[in-house]
């Protein structure tokens, strides 16, 4: 019956996106060009498939490559264009980093030793769990992250639960720990434009647009990392200290669950101190990529050489670890098998975000649109606050990757009519995508936690708000009054 009702859902969905994309053809509301109404057609089709879901979000992004040279709006190769961004391979290259992290187990030892470092408390695990799933999401997705945490939280949770003495509210404990990994997946990512997919999505629309912009990956953790901090604080607290307090004292069956998990990990094996080089590695060369390249001009990187250069890396060097005791060579830290747990549908997503966008633009829609919205707006900070306002709430609800693919034309046309460095506007458009924090289907990690069975819905809609706000708050400010200082167009 279940599936009966998911499939008439799905159909329906179809058949609306279609509705709704020949009414704006054949009616034209908004009297633009015959190419641009195609084009107009084709994005509502799009919108509505990945709003209702109606198919895999990576499918629907591959409609640009049929539906544009049948209906002459771009040739084929224009169409695909957009799946061989650059940007694509920075994410690509942030995914096999993730895979190599993950594989050899060195995602465990971090975040496992991070709650080791900071006491076994109530609040002390839960600041723990915290750093250490906000550290993580800066550089795996913040999916792959809280897939991670979940298990070791599930954990702690039993061992508290058993040797507890009725000091303190388990409960809350429990609850909290579940809602702290969910938000710290999604605030740890906003620090590096490869810790979450609507980073990069953005990131991409702009190296397209402004091949000259100055957004790189020092001047985004300069702006974002400090955010990230400040909004990871926050968490704690009102976590913590507000709204669900746990008075849980330090115990010591906790702290022998946490010692064991490390020692059976035992030392750090050859493959896992390679990995760890070679991570090391490229976070020093994005960081320093604009002194090296200021300093000799034999060479120029950029993000996704370095990316690029990472992965090949990883499939070189080899383990240390014998595949099997019958083979007497080794592997490398990566082989191509381990690929096919790489989100390989995020990839499409942006290539055929980047797509639309460029034929959008083309057409001359995002122009008039924004300056039909600039015609509603206030003063620039008011701008950038109603911006963050409505993108956070509205991604309670959309795909906060689609919405920034939607989104990032719109307020870039908007910030160029009103004369403004669209990185103003898009910047917290951006962010703003990646911290819906009051209902499950706002992100993965969410949803993740709430089918743990610790959290009810209106627990999760109470601390999501309060967090909202705050998000609201920090990315304004922060977009506001540093932005400008840091990156320009």
């Amino acid at each position: 019956m279940i599936k009966v009702k998911k499939y008439q859902v799905q159909t329906i969905s179809l058949l609306g996106g279609i509705v709704i994309a020949l009414f704006l053809y054949f009616s034209n509301p908004f009297g633009v060009e015959h190419t641009a109404s195609k084009v107009l057609a084709v994005a509502a089709l799009m919108i509505t498939w990945w709003v209702t879901e109606a198919l895999p979000m990576p499918v629907v992004a591959l409609l640009p490559l049929v539906l544009f040279p049948l209906l002459k709006i771009s040739k084929l190769e224009a169409a695909a264009s957009g799946y061989a961004n650059p940007v694509i391979f920075l994410f690509m290259g942030g995914f096999m980093l993730g895979l190599a992290i993950e594989k050899w187990n060195l995602h465990r030892r971090i975040a496992l030793n991070i709650v080791r470092l900071t006491g076994t408390s109530g609040d002390r695990i839960i600041l723990g769990f915290i750093l250490a799933t906000g550290l993580l999401s800066m550089w795996l997705s913040n999916t792959a992250t809280t897939m991670m945490m979940f298990p070791i939280a599930l954990s702690v949770i039993h061992v508290m639960k058993e040797n507890n003495t009725g000091n303190g509210n388990i409960a809350n404990f429990s609850l909290t720990i579940m809602l702290a990994i969910a938000y710290a997946s999604n605030i740890g990512g906003i620090a590096t434009i490869i810790g979450t997919p609507p980073n990069v999505a953005y990131i991409g629309y702009i190296e397209k647009k402004f091949p000259d912009s100055s957004v790189d990956f020092v001047s985004w953790m300069l702006l974002c990392m400090p955010m990230a901090i400040l909004l990871l604080i926050c968490l704690y607290w009102v976590m913590v200290k507000w709204l669900f307090p746990s008075r849980i004292k330090s115990d010591t069956a906790t702290k022998g669950l946490i010692r064991n998990e490390i020692l059976l990990l035992g030392p750090l094996s050859v493959a896992e101190k390679r990995v760890l080089i070679i991570f090391i590695s490229t976070a020093l060369l994005w960081i320093t990529r604009s002194i090296i390249n200021n300093a000799q001009s034999f060479i120029k990187l950029d993000d996704t050489i370095i990316a690029m250069l990472c992965a090949l890396a990883l499939f070189i060097c080899p383990s240390g670890k014998r595949e099997s005791k019958d083979e007497e060579g080794t592997g490398s830290l990566l082989e191509w098998n381990d690929t096919a747990k790489m989100a390989w549908g995020i990839l499409l997503l942006f290539g055929g975000g980047i797509s639309l966008a460029t034929a959008l633009e083309n057409a001359g829609l995002i122009e008039q649109l924004g300056g039909w919205l600039a015609q509603f707006s206030g003063n620039g900070f008011i701008l950038v606050f109603t911006i963050t306002v409505i993108t956070i709430f509205l991604s309670e609800v959309m795909s906060n990757v689609a919405q920034v693919i939607v989104f990032a034309p719109v307020v870039t046309s908007l910030a160029i009519a009103l004369k403004l460095d669209p990185l103003l506007l898009g910047i917290p458009m951006t962010l703003a995508a990646s911290c819906a924090s009051m209902l499950p289907m706002g992100t993965p990690p969410n949803a993740i936690v709430f089918a743990s069975g610790y959290i009810k819905l209106r627990q999760m809609t109470k601390a999501g708000f309060i967090m909202n706000i705050v998000s609201i708050i920090l990315i304004t400010l922060f977009s506001w009054f540093l932005l400008p200082l840091l990156m320009k167009i």
